[in-house]
């Protein structure tokens, strides 16, 4: 098994630790012929392809590890991913003072594992250990620290709750399970650091209002939309934009009525497919009137996708000799 090296916050990436990413759910080629490939359709010259900001648009945030959008000053949002294992918290401090220099809010998003994976729990067992209580240590610790922090936060913990891919080791439990475990860890959040916002966060896929965990428990709802333009024509048989991608999953939360995120963000193709989502990406649209903020995942996807079509990559400066 791939072991991933313990990471420290560089002054570039502050805390970005990587680890997740939506995996759409799959389709066999045979099930879905889908749009024969064409070369002249996919051409690609845009050299970089970040969202554009409008000016009275909704915000804008980034999870960036590659420092694309460190010196971008509409930049709203940091994001950072956290293990609560085998990590050292002090580096959260290097985030903060990153962030607060550039006026910038936190969102964290904790997932329970650890950086290696040759000791992550099985589903069953992460479950049992945290109703058990085992790692009520680890969410104090990192609640203490966010108490120190300067910036506004917000705490994005267990996230696409709902998937059914076997990705992440939280995801399809029995959902009061996943509740009880989602509250536990959010009150001694509230408990230690009062002032942060919570964001529940599914994956936008049917049978999510089963992990709603309760209003007193979500202050902001998190979405995760990512358009790959192969994987649209094999599994939809056409190309889908942003707004189309997005509206599942908003209708499906809409009727809680939080400010909804897209907490995670990424598109991937040739120069046709891709303009409409740098277009409308942080548009206004009476669509989606509770949508508050986009956050860009400015990296490389941690999983390969369905037909073969290998880990795309998201980064708005893609780099040659990472590919």
């Amino acid at each position: 098994m791939k072991t991933l090296t313990k990471k420290h916050l560089s002054t570039v990436a502050m805390a970005l630790l990587l680890l997740s990413v939506a995996d759409l759910p799959g389709r066999s080629e045979m099930q879905y012929a889908g749009i024969v490939p064409n070369p002249a359709a996919s051409v690609r010259t845009i050299t970089d392809k970040r969202p554009v900001v409008h000016a009275d648009g909704i915000k804008f945030g980034a999870y960036d590890p590659n420092g694309d959008f460190g010196a971008q000053a509409n930049v709203a949002t940091e994001h950072l991913f956290l293990p609560w294992e085998d990590v050292d918290l002090e580096t959260l401090r290097v985030a903060d003072a990153y962030a607060l220099a550039r006026g910038r809010n936190l969102l964290i998003t904790v997932e329970p594992w650890s950086w290696d994976v040759n000791w992550r729990l099985s589903s069953n067992e992460l479950r049992r250990k945290v109703l058990r209580g085992d790692y009520d240590v680890n969410m104090r610790a990192i609640a203490q620290m966010i108490s120190q922090l300067k910036s506004p936060v917000v705490l994005r913990w267990g996230q696409e709750m709902e998937d059914k891919s076997g990705q992440f080791s939280w995801s399809g439990w029995n959902p009061q399970d996943y509740i009880a475990a989602y509250q536990r860890m959010m009150d001694i959040v509230r408990e230690e650091a009062p002032g942060t916002e919570l964001m529940w966060s599914p994956k936008g896929e049917p049978g999510l209002d089963a992990y709603y965990p309760g209003d007193k428990y979500v202050d902001v709802v998190g979405l995760s939309v990512f358009g790959l333009e192969r994987y649209d024509e094999l599994a939809y048989n056409k190309h889908r934009t942003f707004s189309e991608a997005l509206k599942q999953g908003y209708d499906l939360v809409a009727g809680y009525g939080k400010p909804i995120w897209v907490a995670e963000l990424g598109y991937q193709g040739g120069d046709a497919y891709m303009k409409p989502w740098i277009e409308t990406a942080t548009l206004k649209q009476s669509a989606f009137p509770n949508l508050q903020e986009v956050v860009y995942f400015n990296d490389r996807d941690v999983h390969a996708w369905p037909f073969n079509l290998g880990r795309p990559d998201w980064r708005v400066v893609e780099s040659l000799a990472a590919n």
